[in-house]
C-alpha cells in the first residue's frame, strides 16, 4: 500500500488537531520497519545494556564512599535547603501501589514521588513539564501543547497503556484511550505530590494501566489558607497569572478557590516557519475539606476550564470542559478504613473541518481495607463508570455510530500476607471488569517484597494487564462515507501484557539513596493495520494482528552533598521488538504503535546559595527515536530564585537553554520544533502556608 498515494493525509489532517493527526498518522501511515527480535540472543542482549546502569550505580557508590568522609559530620543549620532529609523521602506514605498507605522505601513497584517542593524548585508551570522530573517516565514535547508521555515504551501523543489520575479521577479519553494533555492543567502550588509507578497497575487501578500510573494529588483545603498571587511572562510563555483563596468555614471546615490563566506563544516548524499554534486557556475552581469527626472527611472539589489554540490555515480548536468530585474517608482504625467517591466530568473539544466530541463520564468508586489476623491486610473494592459520547463528524472521518452509551463494571480483592513479619510480605489479588467490547477481563498479580534491612528492599513481581478498545479501534472510519480506506475492526479484542520486574532499593547512608529495578514484557494482540480483502488494498481494517517484547532498566538515586545542595540522577535503557502475528498482513510492524528512545539520562542539582537564593538546574538527555528519525538530544534547564522573606518570591527561569530550538517528537512531515525560553515569576503569600 502506498499511503502518499491514497491522498488521506492531504485530505484530513493538514492542520488537524496534531492528537488527532497522530491517531491517523500513526494507524494509516507508519513505514519504519522495528527488526524481529533473535530470541536465542536475548539474554546477551540483556546483559550488554544491564551493564551500563550497573556500572553507574558501582560509580555513585564509589564517588558516595569518599564523599560521606568529607560530610558525615556536617550539622544541619537554618540555611539548609528547604527539602526533606532522605530519610523523611524515603518515608513518604504513597498510595498507588497498594491503594493503602505504605511507605516509599518499602514499596514493591518501580515508583517515583515528585514531592510539593520538587515541582517549586524546578520553575515548572504545567503538569507535563513537572512529570519530567520522574526519570522513569518518557515525557516528549511536541508542540507548543502537545505531548507524549509514557512509560516503558509505547510512547506517542495519543499513548493508550497509561493511566493517568488527578484526585482519583482518570482523565483519559475513551475516544483513544489516551490523555489531551493540553486541558490537563492543575493550579501547580496545589499539588501535593505526584506518584509515578512504571510498570503495571492494573490489579487495583483496572484497564489503561498496562505500563504505568500517573496519580496526581492535590494539597488539603487546611494547608493552603490565606491568599496566593502568582504572575510573570516572558518569551514562549507570553504571559500567566494565577490567585487562590484559602478560608474556614468552622474549626474543621476548610476551603479554597483558585483561578489562573496563561498564553503560550505559537511553536515553529521544522523549516523555522511560524507554526501558528499559539493558545491561551483559562481554569477556576475550588476544593472544600470537612473534618466531621476524626474517623471522617468529607471532601467536594471542582474546575472548570475553557481555551482556544491556534492552527494554520483553519479555525481556532476549542477546548472546554469542567467537573465535580465528591469523596467521603471513615476510619475505623489505624489498619481499617473505607472510602467512596463519586465524580462527574464533561469535556468537550471542537477542531474545525475535522471532529467535535461531547463527553459525559459519571463514576462511582468504593474500597474498603480491613486486617485478617495479624499477618493480613485486605483491601477490596468495586466500582461503575458511563461514558455518554457524542461526536460530529466530518467528510474525511467519522466515528459510528456517531453516538454512543457505554457502561463498565469493576470489582477487586488484594491481600497482603506477612510471611516474615517486618521482612518479607506477599501481595496478590486481581481485578475483574466488564465492558461492552470484550466482556470479562481479568487482571492478577503476585508481589513479593524481602527487607533485607532497615535501608535495603528487593522486590518482584509478575502481572497481567490489558488495553481494552477504544472507540478509534472499532468505530473509526476514513473517509467519513463509504467506500472506506480506513476501517475500525468490529472484532478488535483487548491488548494483553504478561509482565515480570524485578528490583532494589538502597539507602546506604544518611545522605544517598538508590533504586534499581528491571524488567520484562511480552505483549499480545497488539494494534495492526491489516488487508482482509487482499489483494484489494482497500480497505485497511484495524485488528490485533502485532506481538512483541520489550525489556529494560530504570536507575535513581538522590545524594545529599551538603545540608544545602542536593543531586538527583537517572538513567533508563529500554529496547522494544514488535512483529507480526501469523497470518497477519501489517507491513508496518508496529512502527506506529511506539515512538521511543532507547536510552534517558536525568541530572538534577538544588543549591540553596545563600539564605535566601536559589539556584537550580536540570540537564537531560535523550537518546535518538529511530522510526521517527528524530536525533538525540541534551538540554538544560536553569532556576534562579530570591525569596527575600517567607512570603514573597522572585524568578527567572530558563528552559531548552543549550539551542535555539530542537525536535523531541514527530515525523519528519509535520514535526515541530521546542524554542529556547525564558520567562519571569513573582508569587507572594499572605500566608506562610
Amino acid at each position: 500500500m502506498n499511503p502518499e498515494a491514497t491522498g488521506i493525509e492531504g485530505n484530513l489532517m493538514v492542520e488537524a488537531d496534531p492528537a488527532l493527526r497522530e491517531m491517523t498518522d500513526r494507524l494509516a501511515f507508519g513505514r519504519a520497519s522495528v527488526r524481529r527480535v533473535n530470541r536465542e540472543g536475548f539474554c546477551l542482549k540483556v546483559i550488554r545494556f544491564l551493564s551500563i546502569p550497573i556500572l553507574v550505580m558501582i560509580g555513585l557508590l564509589f564517588f558516595a564512599g569518599h564523599s560521606f568522609a568529607q560530610t558525615q559530620n556536617t550539622n544541619s543549620n537554618p540555611n539548609a535547603l528547604r527539602t526533606l532529609s532522605l530519610k523523611e523521602l524515603m518515608d513518604i506514605e504513597v498510595t498507588s501501589v497498594s491503594k493503602r498507605p505504605e511507605k516509599l522505601s518499602e514499596t514493591a513497584s518501580a515508583i517515583q514521588v515528585i514531592t510539593h517542593e520538587d515541582i517549586r524548585r524546578s520553575g515548572v508551570t504545567s503538569l507535563p513539564e513537572a512529570l519530567r522530573l520522574a526519570s522513569n517516565l518518557e515525557v516528549a514535547q511536541v508542540d507548543s501543547r502537545q505531548w507524549a508521555i509514557s512509560a516503558r515504551g509505547f510512547n506517542n501523543t495519543t499513548a493508550n497503556k497509561m493511566l493517568v489520575l488527578i484526585d482519583g479521577r482518570t482523565v483519559y479519553t475513551p475516544l483513544y484511550a489516551g490523555v489531551f494533555w493540553d486541558v490537563q492543567n492543575p493550579f501547580i502550588e496545589d499539588i501535593d505530590r505526584i506518584e509515578v509507578i512504571s510498570g503495571p497497575g492494573a490489579t487495583l487501578w483496572g484497564t489503561n494501566a498496562v505500563n504505568g500510573v500517573i496519580n496526581v494529588t492535590s494539597r488539603n483545603s487546611k494547608d493552603t489558607q490565606g491568599l496566593l498571587l502568582s504572575g510573570g511572562g516572558g518569551t514562549e510563555l507570553r504571559g500567566f497569572s494565577g490567585i487562590r483563596y484559602g478560608g474556614q468555614l468552622s474549626s474543621n471546615a476548610h476551603y479554597r478557590v483558585y483561578g489562573k490563566f496563561f498564553d503560550r506563544g505559537s511553536g515553529l516548524l521544522s523549516n523555522g516557519q511560524d507554526a501558528v499554534n499559539g493558545w491561551h486557556l483559562g481554569q477556576g475552581g475550588f476544593r472544600l475539606d470537612w473534618d466531621t469527626s476524626k474517623a471522617n472527611l468529607i471532601t467536594l472539589q471542582g474546575d472548570y476550564y475553557s481555551g482556544r489554540m491556534g492552527q494554520r490555515n483553519a479555525d481556532d480548536t476549542v477546548a472546554d470542559g469542567g467537573n465535580v468530585i465528591g469523596r467521603w474517608s471513615h476510619r475505623f482504625s489505624e489498619r481499617s478504613d473505607l472510602k467512596l467517591q463519586l465524580y462527574y466530568d464533561r469535556t468537550h473539544r471542537r477542531v474545525p473541518n475535522t471532529f467535535a466530541e461531547v463527553l459525559d463520564t459519571y463514576d462511582v468508586d468504593f474500597q474498603h481495607r480491613f486486617p485478617l489476623g495479624d499477618r493480613q491486610s485486605i483491601v477490596w473494592g468495586l466500582g461503575y463508570r458511563l461514558n455518554k459520547d457524542d461526536v460530529t463528524n466530518s467528510p474525511g472521518l467519522a466515528f459510528l455510530p456517531r453516538r454512543v452509551s457505554r457502561q463498565s463494571f469493576s470489582g477487586f480483592v488484594q491481600d497482603e500476607i506477612a510471611l516474615v513479619k517486618d521482612r518479607v510480605h506477599l501481595t496478590i489479588g486481581t481485578k475483574i471488569e466488564h465492558n461492552e467490547f470484550t466482556g470479562f477481563e481479568y487482571q492478577p498479580s503476585g508481589r513479593l517484597a524481602w527487607k533485607l534491612s532497615q535501608r535495603q528492599t528487593i522486590w518482584g513481581a509478575i502481572s497481567r494487564a490489558v488495553r481494552t478498545p477504544s472507540r478509534i479501534d472499532r468505530e473509526l472510519f476514513v473517509p467519513g462515507t463509504p467506500p472506506f480506506l480506513l476501517a475500525g475492526g468490529p472484532g478488535f479484542v483487548s491488548e494483553e501484557l504478561s509482565a515480570y520486574e524485578l528490583g532494589y532499593r538502597t539507602q546506604p547512608s544518611d545522605r544517598l539513596s538508590l533504586s534499581f529495578a528491571t524488567f520484562y514484557n511480552i505483549y499480545d494482540h497488539l494494534r495492526s493495520l491489516e488487508q482482509l480483502n487482499a489483494p484489494a488494498s482497500f480497505p485497511v481494517v484495524i485488528a490485533n494482528g502485532l506481538k512483541g517484547e520489550s525489556y529494560g532498566a530504570e536507575l535513581s538515586s538522590d545524594y545529599r552533598m551538603t545540608d544545602r545542595w542536593r543531586l538527583r540522577a537517572g538513567y533508563t535503557e529500554l529496547r522494544i521488538h514488535i512483529y507480526p502475528r501469523p497470518g497477519s498482513t501489517d507491513t508496518t510492524r508496529g512502527s506506529g504503535e511506539s515512538h521511543d528512545p532507547n536510552r534517558q539520562m536525568f541530572l538534577r542539582s538544588s543549591v540553596d546559595l545563600t539564605r535566601h537564593i536559589e539556584f537550580d538546574a536540570a540537564f537531560r538527555f535523550v537518546g535518538g527515536i529511530a522510526n521517527q528519525k528524530v536525533p538525540a538530544y541534551g538540554e538544560l534547564d536553569l532556576r534562579w530564585a530570591w525569596r527575600p522573606g517567607p512570603r514573597l518570591e522572585f524568578s527567572i527561569v530558563g528552559q531548552n537553554l543549550l539551542h535555539d530550538r530542537h525536535a523531541e517528537f514527530g515525523s519528519p512531515n509535520n514535526r515541530k520544533e521546542i524554542e529556547r525560553s525564558v520567562y519571569g515569576k513573582v508569587l507572594w503569600r499572605l500566608s506562610q502556608k
